[in-house]
């Protein structure tokens, strides 16, 4: 894959996150009753267990399902680049007892990368609100020869296409993040995917790749475990969770900086009533400050947004993201 600065430019423009309005935390509207789920409700993370997507689903589950008297029962799906996860929503009864953790990746990258899904996210699935972003943290095993990322830079460089890094898939957040920091560095690394964050993460723990740029919520206890050593983080300031580690941008790679975010979907037909519903409880969910604490505390910022908000947000990254994977000709293995 060529990856140009040009290239890379575009790609940081499409996926940082800077916390816009439609997407801060905002205080729910009103609850009302009115729809109520007939039965429990299927949560589907299109990733193995572990990851941030699942992190997130499962704090957010247990309060809705408060809200909506029927338990909101997290399942994971993992597969073809979150893309069966994805699917299995989509064929479900469009009634609101199926919903999609969505994400960057599954939302808006895949379509461009996988020449026959069978289903179109933009038109097969309705927005229900925004759910979290999160930065990406560079972790190392243990084993690595770096302490600080200065020293992890030049280690990579003395030594090309001898490291390896761990993605949750082709296409996926992990990999696209660490793809800019590659060429913003100006290394030659291997990718090897994944079926998702967490075994990627398992085999970077293990030193069966060298490296990995995770989200913060599924690394972050690998990192205060001491299991991997973390190096820096990708969003625009320090990350509140681990302060002591500099920005991209402050160890020279300003084109590396990148976040990446979640969102809550369901079937195309699901009823108004029923979406309305749904958004207004997961708003309320983010508005609160204990929820908000249990996502930050596993590295993720809760975010909200209306269904409009979230569907023009979901346009703009698809084209932006269509041009990113059509320059750099980024292809899935």
């Amino acid at each position: 894959m060529t990856v140009t600065r040009r290239h890379l430019l575009v790609a940081v423009a499409a996926m940082p996150l800077a916390r816009p309005a439609l997407v801060q935390p905002a205080l729910a509207q009103g609850t009302a009753p009115g729809w109520a789920p007939a039965r429990p409700i299927r949560f589907v993370v299109p990733f193995a267990a572990g990851g941030a997507t699942d992190v997130v689903a499962r704090v957010l589950a247990d309060r809705m399902g408060e809200r909506l008297g029927q338990p909101v029962v997290v399942e994971n799906r993992a597969g073809s680049g979150g893309n069966i996860g994805v699917e299995n929503v989509v064929h479900a009864p469009a009634d609101g007892t199926a919903i999609l953790m969505g994400t960057t990746g599954t939302l808006t990258i895949n379509q461009h990368l996988y020449g026959a899904m069978g289903f179109d996210p933009v038109k097969d699935l309705l927005p229900v609100g925004m759910a979290f972003a999160t930065d990406h943290v560079v972790i190392v095993n243990e084993r690595v020869p770096a302490r600080t990322a200065p020293e992890f830079l030049a280690w990579l460089r003395a030594n090309p296409g001898k490291a390896s890094f761990g993605s949750a898939g082709s296409g996926s957040s992990t990999h696209m993040v660490a793809e800019l920091f590659r060429t913003a560095a100006k290394v030659e690394v291997t990718h090897v995917p994944y079926r998702g964050s967490a075994p990627a993460l398992n085999d970077t723990v293990a030193g069966n790749v060298q490296f990995m740029l995770d989200q913060l919520p599924s690394a972050i206890g690998m990192v205060q475990g001491g299991k991997v050593r973390a190096l820096a983080t990708t969003g625009p300031r320090r990350s509140t969770q681990l302060p002591d580690l500099p920005t991209m941008r402050e160890i020279g790679l300003p084109d590396a900086e990148a976040t990446s975010w979640g969102a809550v979907m369901v079937p195309r037909g699901t009823p108004a009533p029923v979406v309305a519903r749904l958004s207004a409880v997961l708003r309320e969910a983010l508005a609160d400050p204990a929820i908000q604490a249990r996502l930050a505390a596993a590295g993720a910022d809760a975010v909200s947004s209306t269904p409009e908000e979230l569907q023009r947000k979901i346009g703009q990254e698809v084209e932006t993201w269509g041009r990113v994977v059509r320059e750099a000709r980024i292809t899935v293995n």
